[in-house]
């Protein structure tokens, strides 16, 4: 079912969903906990019992891959799956308390309406029928879905329906991306990339972490499915797609790959041992598999589990049929950088900890802040940022930043992926003015609007939180994860 739902998310349907929250329980926060008690509950939330079974069958359609699977035992993956999955019992039955409630009508229109089942310009029976066998779901589990997500959009926006936006609450939100800042700044790069690890150190991270380094080979195979082959014909006309329907129904049924080419004709091209970057063993690029078609294939989950794929109006029977895993020398080039990497990205995590902690405790003053550049022979440079936009330097998300710190402070500022860092000390700040009434205001009035009502949905969820005492049952939680 899940698979259904995330193939069925680019529709019109699922987009309703954007910023809808999951209630965020967390679990030093979702109540007593208990060690005892029944096997077959994994949880209480209030008088309702959360069943084992119900979960388990939860956990096996979120489509979870090998390693995943493998780490449930070892992580919190399962905590977390098991939040997310009573946040959304809690707002079902918050749904229920308060009577919401989406009529059949309503739910036939949007079916009916969206362009996913439409055929000749019209809603099609046939190409729903055929959406729901082939996401393996039922109409009444596919259609009780629509109205649990169609309910909570509608209580959701409920909540934050006829909001009035301050006319100072759309002023701060423009001028925190427009203004003209003066600064001085530190590029932090050579700073971090002074110190050398040693060799010893990357062996050491290398044996500690040799189980992560690995090859993983695929064998596959594949055949194309050509109108002459199953239909007679080499036109790509109703007759080739019922015959391709009708494959692709015994291949969901469960018919093997070499039946179901043996029966069609099919010409079945075997590539053994390939890796990510489609090279061989030998580190050979196969050249024979187009890249689109080789990524269809590669990323599929199952061994020894058909597929019928479109590829540019192509269609292919495809299959991996075998997985082999072995360990990356040390000195293979991808494991050095990486290695590298880990390192690097362990010394600028301990090299700015150390700067904001200073930052932090009011010691990095301006005079530190030049002491701190020349006793690193680093350059301090002068910079004006007259945009958002302006990323000769910075980031867009960097001046974001750097728009927040007040004038004569100093901060540390990083990009997501501490790839760059930057000393800052803000000087002088001008702000530009904005006129009411126009297309500007009304875009940052949006964006206040719209932190708003996040702030009200996430009071919300603390309401529910303390509304509604759930509890987790720790014997059966761990049993759970022991089990896969």
């Amino acid at each position: 079912m899940i698979n259904s739902i995330k193939k069925y998310s680019k529709t019109f349907l699922f987009k309703v969903l954007v910023g809808i929250i999951i209630l965020p329980f967390l679990f030093w926060g979702m109540g007593d906990v208990f060690s005892g008690g029944s096997q077959n509950v994994v949880a209480k939330i209030d008088s309702e019992k959360v069943s084992t079974r119900d979960f388990v069958n939860y956990l096996n359609v979120l489509n979870l891959n090998e390693q995943e699977r493998k780490d449930l035992p070892k992580t919190d993956l399962i905590n977390r799956i098991l939040s997310d999955y009573i946040g959304k019992k809690v707002l079902i039955q918050e749904l229920e308390n308060l009577n919401v409630i989406l009529e059949d009508r309503s739910l036939k229109e949007i079916i009916i309406n969206d362009k996913t089942f439409f055929k000749d310009n019209k809603f099609s029976r046939t190409e729903y029928e055929k959406f729901l066998i082939k996401s393996r779901i039922t109409a009444p589990q596919f259609e009780a879905n629509i109205v649990e997500q169609e309910k909570r959009k509608q209580f959701l926006s409920s909540l934050a329906g006829g909001i009035v936006i301050p006319e100072i609450l759309a002023e701060k939100e423009f001028r925190k991306e427009n203004q003209t800042k003066t600064i001085k700044y530190i590029d932090l790069e050579k700073y971090h990339t002074k110190k050398k690890p040693s060799q010893e150190s990357i062996r050491e991270l290398y044996q500690r972490n040799k189980n992560v380094f690995i090859t993983e080979l695929k064998s596959i195979r594949y055949a194309e499915i050509k109108p002459e082959l199953i239909s007679g014909n080499s036109e790509y006309n109703e007759n080739f797609f019922k015959q391709l329907d009708i494959i692709e129904n015994n291949v969901l049924d469960g018919q093997s790959f070499e039946e179901t080419a043996k029966n069609n004709n099919l010409n079945i091209i075997f590539i053994k041992r390939i890796n990510a970057k489609k090279e061989d063993e030998n580190k050979t690029k196969i050249t024979s598999l187009s890249d689109k078609l080789f990524n269809k294939i590669y990323n599929l989950n199952d061994v020894l589990s058909s597929r019928v794929i479109n590829i540019e109006n192509k269609y292919y029977l495809v299959e991996i049929y075998k997985v082999e895993k072995k360990n990356k020398p040390f000195n293979d080039p991808d494991v050095q950088r990486s290695l590298n990497a880990q390192i690097g990205f362990k010394n600028k995590i301990e090299n700015n900890n150390s700067i904001i902690k200073d930052i932090g405790m009011g010691a990095f003053d301006k005079d530190k802040f030049k002491k701190f550049a020349s006793d690193n022979e680093l350059e301090i440079k002068n910079y004006k940022i007259n945009s958002l936009k302006q990323n000769e330097i910075f980031s867009e998300g960097i001046i974001k930043r750097i728009f927040l710190t007040k004038d004569g402070e100093i901060d540390l500022i990083t990009n997501n992926t501490l790839t760059k860092s930057f000393l800052v000390l803000a000087i002088k700040t001008d702000y530009r003015d904005i006129k009411k009434g126009t297309n500007e205001y009304e875009q940052y009035e949006a964006k206040a609007r719209l932190n708003l009502i996040n702030m009200i949905y996430q009071t919300h969820d603390n309401n529910l939180n303390e509304k509604y005492k759930v509890e987790l049952n720790k014997r059966t939680i761990d049993r759970v994860k022991n089990s896969f």
